[in-house]
């Protein structure tokens, strides 16, 4: 635990880390060391199906780019102890009810005047016990999944890059019905104990952040100061993929483009260097200023590429 506060990176081990991971690892990091924070490193393989080498891949690839972390990384799966301990809490607390709704029955029902699309309508909120035992033998052996019960319908937070973000919030899901621990639930608790109080990451993330703030409020932790950073894109607009060619290390390794030419291609792409020069991440630092940063994402193209490195 540290006592300074702590950034951090989460990746989760799917496969290699490709130029959009990377950028947004690199500004996580120049944002913890420019505030005289720790970083700390969290491989987040609660999902099943998870590439069990791909870890040590991306720790790699990481290192090789010039970041590095405090401290060991943590597994989120070694902390099923913790998530299970803060369901309870909030089970005590009366805010915690069985699901055993399908996605495609959720996304078939009626939903409430106030609701945002595609929210939970609320189907197995009130259920007597009577009712909860005859679903859950309905669906056996799946089992029900947990969600959280609230009032709220939406809430805002001020972010460090976007400035105010409202977005919805539902009878969200704490645990899964196959058991996986939920990614908002997760990320919560697990920032909470690893001292983390500077979250940086996609902007496609901004929209969850309500709900972990809730569960935050509702567990009694400190909530960080978040800064979701605008994503890579490949060519064709949409987000930056395997599809958009060589994205990763490895790929860009046999073109002959070193971790040190996409760090200085990343580095450009923030505006902390020009064209053409090279330093270190740790050089870095002192050029870094959030309110500096593009708000718009970045656009990768290959040609930029070969002219850039």
């Amino acid at each position: 635990m540290t006592t300074r506060g702590a950034g951090r990176y989460a990746p989760s081990p799917s496969g290699r880390l490709h130029l959009g991971n990377l950028r947004t690892a690199m500004v996580a990091w120049l944002f913890a060391k420019s505030t005289g924070r720790d970083f700390v490193m969290r491989i987040e393989d609660v999902d099943r199906g998870r590439d069990a080498g791909a870890a040590d891949e991306q720790l790699a690839e990481l290192a090789a780019i010039g970041i590095d972390w405090n401290g060991a990384p943590v597994y989120q799966t070694a902390r099923r102890t913790r998530h299970e301990a803060a369901i309870a809490e909030l089970a005590s607390q009366g805010l915690v009810y069985e699901c055993t709704c399908t996605r495609r029955e959720i996304l078939e029902a009626p939903s409430a005047p106030h609701a945002a699309p595609g929210a939970y309508p609320g189907t197995c909120r009130n259920r007597s016990e009577a009712e909860r035992t005859a679903a859950r033998a309905a669906i056996a052996p799946r089992e029900p999944a947990l969600r959280l019960r609230t009032d709220l319908h939406e809430m805002s937070f001020n972010d460090l890059l976007l400035g105010e973000v409202t977005a919805a919030i539902d009878d969200f899901v704490l645990r899964r019905g196959d058991g996986a621990i939920a990614y908002n639930l997760a990320v919560v608790v697990d920032d909470a104990d690893m001292g983390v109080d500077q979250v940086v990451r996609g902007d496609d993330l901004a929209s969850s952040t309500p709900r972990q703030i809730l569960l935050q409020q509702l567990l009694g932790l400190p909530t960080p100061e978040y800064a979701h950073v605008a994503l890579v894109l490949g060519p064709s607009g949409a987000r930056l993929a395997k599809r958009d060619g060589a994205v990763t290390l490895e790929d860009l390794a046999e073109e002959g483009i070193s971790p040190e030419d996409v760090r200085d291609q990343l580095a450009t792409s923030l505006g902390l260097i020009s064209a053409g020069e090279s330093l270190s991440l740790e050089q870095l630092v002192s050029r870094f200023a959030p309110s500096k940063l593009p708000r718009e994402p970045w656009i990768w193209r290959p040609e930029a590429r070969e002219n850039d490195c």
